[in-house]
């Protein structure tokens, strides 16, 4: 199975936490494995081990063209030497973006269909016309979402983590939001920054509690208003905002989930949200890998490893 590498707790210092009376920290899951990196790795680890308990030689997954999902499945199989299929949402376009392209470098076979079609991807009758055209496989759903998943994250926070009294994390799919919710202590209050426009975002996540049976010990609270438009969406202030950060703390941020959350905390502390004395503790994601992708697609370079 993949071997995960010693995670830290980076701790960052600036004026302005020092102007405030708090404390930040960046937890790096983006280094947790080279190949695997951010919470991918945690809502793929139980999913890979159910897969191969059952003889499952394929996985299936779905994912947009530029998904960090896709791309972690991908490198996931290849490293296990099992075989990877990714149902991608809209027409093939030559040349391949660069998560495709690495993911059909890495082995994955990709099956383009319509957006009208991909919106049946749960439907039990479309899950069964995949069998049908390529055969056994273990599904891993989109975003990676599942009850393996939530097993997996719920493992992202350690003891020594008990210390912090707000855990921050940006939502895509909510499986590893509703893993920190299961791990969290009745002291610490979970913060999610949105990465899709609207409220609907808090209603998925509390049916999503519910269907997991999650029982969360503290409170938390879903930011809706640093999405920049909605998904995939940006302005001038965010980019320069990742390179800010970068430039500051020497910590790569992509533009679609970790460079919302930060900016919505550093603009939180600016705005007093938190009280002095208050220890917040960042969730890197990962996803730096999309950062290639956006320059390929707007033409704006953005910090890379």
């Amino acid at each position: 199975m993949l071997e995960p590498n010693p995670i830290i707790n980076q701790i960052l210092d600036h004026p302005l936490l020092e102007e405030k009376g708090v404390e930040l920290s960046i937890k790096r899951l983006d280094w947790v494995h080279e190949l695997v990196p951010g919470n991918k790795f945690f809502k793929l680890k139980y999913n890979l081990e159910k897969a191969i308990r059952e003889n499952k030689n394929t996985l299936l997954t779905f994912g947009g063209a530029y998904s960090n999902h896709i791309h972690a499945v991908a490198n996931a199989a290849h490293s296990l030497g099992i075989n990877a299929i990714g149902i991608i949402r809209g027409e093939e376009t030559f040349p391949l973006n660069p998560t495709l392209s690495d993911a059909k470098s890495k082995g994955m076979h990709l099956h383009y269909i319509s957006r009208s079609l991909y919106r049946e991807k749960t439907d039990d009758s479309f899950i069964q016309e995949l069998h049908d055209l390529f055969g056994d496989f273990y599904l891993i759903p989109e975003g990676g979402t599942n009850l393996e998943a939530i097993k997996g994250t719920q493992e992202i926070l350690k003891e020594e983590d008990q210390e912090f009294s707000y855990i921050s994390l940006s939502i895509g799919t909510g499986g590893t939001f509703a893993g920190i919710l299961q791990a969290s202590q009745n002291h610490q209050k979970i913060l999610g920054f949105s990465s899709l426009k609207g409220d609907f975002i808090k209603k998925e996540m509390e049916a999503l509690i519910k269907t997991f049976s999650i029982n969360p010990k503290g409170q938390f609270q879903i930011f809706t208003d640093y999405h920049f438009g909605g998904y995939a969406k940006y302005d001038q202030s965010l980019v320069e905002f990742i390179w800010w950060f970068f430039e500051t703390f020497g910590i790569v941020l992509d533009p679609i989930y970790t460079g919302k959350m930060l900016f919505g905390i550093w603009d939180l502390i600016k705005k007093d949200y938190f009280p002095k004395g208050s220890k917040i503790l960042a969730i890197h994601t990962g996803g730096i890998q999309g950062n290639k992708g956006f320059t390929f697609q707007t033409g704006i370079k953005l910090p890379s490893l």
